[in-house]
């Protein structure tokens, strides 16, 4: 299997499960991945966020807030009942959603009810793939009440019932409310364990800076606890550093990939609904320099 890296735009959709995880792998931590917000209101009014996001250098593409029983992303124009498909073959990236793993836990804040169509069960996972996301990513949005004890039970569900067709990928990247799930409280090693026994394929870990407690050096102990393991990790920026000034953002960048991540995640909260589209790039020159962040950003077919 190609390096994802190596892996031509009109490739990216006919990628299975297992060779996908290969190519990850074997780009060395030079996989970007840029989460946008499918219903908020385009950047650029006629041009999707996906869109955008994928012409500033994205390779895998996260739709949050996606409802998988009304689907739509806020000026991409398909009305059908694979939108996921059309979008991946239609911008060359791999292309999966958001789900909510929620809970009846208590919050530090007003708890945000979801759609069930964003709710993180086997309902929404097989419409998602029906719909032809290539993963799912189990975490969730500030103030839904996501747990780690909820991810694990969705995980395992998920994973027995599709775990074969779609990738797993699983943790959280802000506490999403929950007052004992702070700071180290929210990730550790027996989370991890947990997460994998569930059926994840890739860990998802706070990229170093951006929640308090994530040192570099601790975001490292995790990293190589999953690699240890034999699965993939994940850095993400969840805490809206996303609309940071692009000095932080390379260093947040150079310091996950110290870190050992396989892939690295950048939010949707730079302006409303996707990151500042330079800092996609500058995070993408940061962790694989010019050639390849431009690589991607010209390739069309």
């Amino acid at each position: 299997m190609k390096r994802l890296l190596d892996i031509r735009p009109h490739e990216m959709y006919q990628v299975q499960k297992k060779d996908l995880l290969n190519a990850i792998k074997a780009s060395e931590g030079r996989t970007m991945v840029a989460e946008v917000i499918a219903p908020a209101p385009a950047l650029l009014w006629d041009v999707s966020n996906p869109e955008l996001a994928s012409a500033f250098g994205a390779d895998l593409l996260i739709l949050n807030m996606y409802d998988t029983e009304h689907p739509s992303i806020f000026a991409y124009p398909y009305e059908g009942s694979t939108l996921l498909k059309d979008l991946s073959q239609s911008v060359g990236r791999m292309v999966g959603i958001n789900l909510e793993p929620v809970s009846d836990a208590a919050l530090m804040d007003e708890k945000t009810d979801i759609s069930s169509g964003r709710v993180a069960s086997v309902a929404s996972a097989e419409k998602a793939y029906q719909q032809g996301a290539q993963y799912v990513l189990l975490t969730g949005n500030p103030k839904t009440g996501v747990t780690n004890e909820e991810i694990i039970k969705s995980i395992k569900k998920i994973a027995e019932a599709l775990g074969d067709k779609l990738i797993i990928m699983a943790g959280k990247m802000h506490s999403a409310g929950i007052a004992s799930e702070t700071s180290r409280q929210m990730l550790n090693t027996d989370d991890i364990d947990a997460f994998i026994e569930a059926g994840s394929d890739i860990i998802l870990i706070p990229a170093p800076g951006t929640v308090p407690g994530f040192s570099e050096s601790y975001v490292a102990e995790l990293v190589d606890h999953v690699h240890l393991k034999g699965k993939l990790a994940m850095s993400a920026i969840g805490t809206s550093q996303e609309g940071a000034d692009k000095e932080t953002i390379k260093a947040i960048a150079l310091a996950a990939k110290r870190a050992g991540v396989d892939l690295h995640h950048i939010g949707d909260a730079g302006y409303p609904g996707i990151a500042v589209p330079e800092n996609i790039m500058h995070y993408s020159i940061a962790i694989r320099g010019i050639r390849h962040t431009y690589r991607r950003m010209a390739m069309r077919k």
